[in-house]
């Protein structure tokens, strides 16, 4: 049972969560023979004052 956990900063549409969830599962499948039924995917969408790099916030870049 694959399990992906995708954080991202800031959110994403519905849309590209599900043009993601597809690409990530036909990936697992061709390359890994995994079943797409049995492929769980979580998005963690973070607030960019939330996640910092190199020492800065995100929201301040």
């Amino acid at each position: 049972m694959p399990f992906i956990d995708v954080k991202v900063a800031g959110p994403l549409t519905k849309d590209q969560k599900e043009k993601i969830s597809l690409q990530f599962t036909a990936t697992l499948q061709e390359v890994a023979g995994k079943l797409p039924e049995s492929t769980y995917i979580v998005f963690t969408e973070v607030d960019r004052e939330n996640w910092a790099k190199g020492g800065k916030l995100l929201s301040e870049s």
